[in-house]
């Protein structure tokens, strides 16, 4: 990492003069550092006692700015996720990496007028690092309840069969659907037990309509089988299936339910990957927190 020293030297006639001196102290002889000019106008200073005044505020300001830079550079690298390692690529300050910034950094006349006090300036510092920071924290919140909720439907599709969603394992064509009589249940059987359930779900309960069971899908440890049975034996059937260690899962086929969930997990992966495109004004906003860090500095 590289480390910088913002230094201040004793004033020779000019500040060439001052410049020729301190490198001629650290760098001719000794190489001891790579120096900089880091140009900075002349501000309107004012009173010893507007200057007292301004140290205590200015100390504070210092220690929210770098805070602010600190969380853009946090949630950018949230957004990137396991892109990460393009974080340091995208912390740009006007284009261009923070090292170049640093060492060739101008004072913005334009944000910061030279012309206003320097409690005007400090201001309106403060103003525009505290917009950031409410800004970020509206777009941390928001895109941290995106990525809650498409994690909790991503949970729902992962996992043991016992748990996770069902609408994208099961067909249409699964189903006794429609039926005054009839329903289709889905049955969790642990591998190890299907010998048991192909010889004795037949009698769980009566009204199971004989060889109706088919394997929908399997995990490492499961299988998830459909059968068929009149809806007068469902709560027999499911007590008898528990004393069996085999689980009926509560899941009613609905399609349109099926579809919108399917939807919602389009729309929120989506919306999150659209968080990428926002980097250009996470880009904005860390320019101007580190440019503000540099001024009260």
């Amino acid at each position: 990492m590289t480390e910088f020293w913002l230094i201040s030297a004793p004033g020779e006639k000019t500040c060439q003069q001052t410049w020729d001196k301190m490198m001629a102290a650290t760098t001719r002889t000794n190489n001891l550092s790579v120096n900089h000019k880091f140009s900075i106008p002349d501000l309107k200073v004012g009173t010893l006692d507007v200057l007292v005044g301004l140290s205590d505020e200015l100390a504070k300001l210092d220690s929210f700015v770098e805070s602010v830079v600190k969380k853009v550079a946090q949630y950018m690298a949230d957004v990137l996720e396991d892109s990460r390692d393009k974080v340091q690529e995208n912390l740009l300050a006007n284009g261009v990496d923070l090292i170049t910034y640093i060492t060739r950094f101008q004072w913005d006349m334009a944000k910061y007028p030279i012309k206003q006090s320097l409690k005007n300036i400090s201001e309106i510092i403060s103003k525009q690092v505290t917009q950031i920071d409410n800004d970020l924290k509206a777009r941390a919140s928001a895109y941290n309840n995106l990525k809650g909720n498409l994690q909790n439907l991503e949970r729902k599709n992962a996992g043991s069969l016992l748990t996770r969603s069902l609408a994208d394992i099961v067909k249409k064509e699964n189903f006794v659907l429609d039926s005054e009589y009839l329903i289709t249940l889905l049955v969790v059987v642990p591998k190890t037990s299907y010998p048991d359930w192909q010889k004795t779900y037949e009698t769980l309960a009566e009204m199971v309509v004989p060889r109706s069971s088919n394997l929908l899908f399997e995990d490492s440890d499961s299988g998830l089988f459909s059968v068929t049975l009149f809806r007068k034996a469902i709560d027999d059937f499911k007590h008898k299936a528990r004393e069996n260690k085999f689980t009926v899962r509560d899941f009613q086929y609905n399609e349109e339910e099926m579809k919108a969930d399917k939807e919602e997990m389009t729309r929120l992966s989506t919306d999150k990957k659209k968080q990428f495109v926002n980097l250009k004004h996470l880009e904005s906003h860390f320019l101007d927190s580190t440019s503000c860090g540099f001024l009260v500095f």
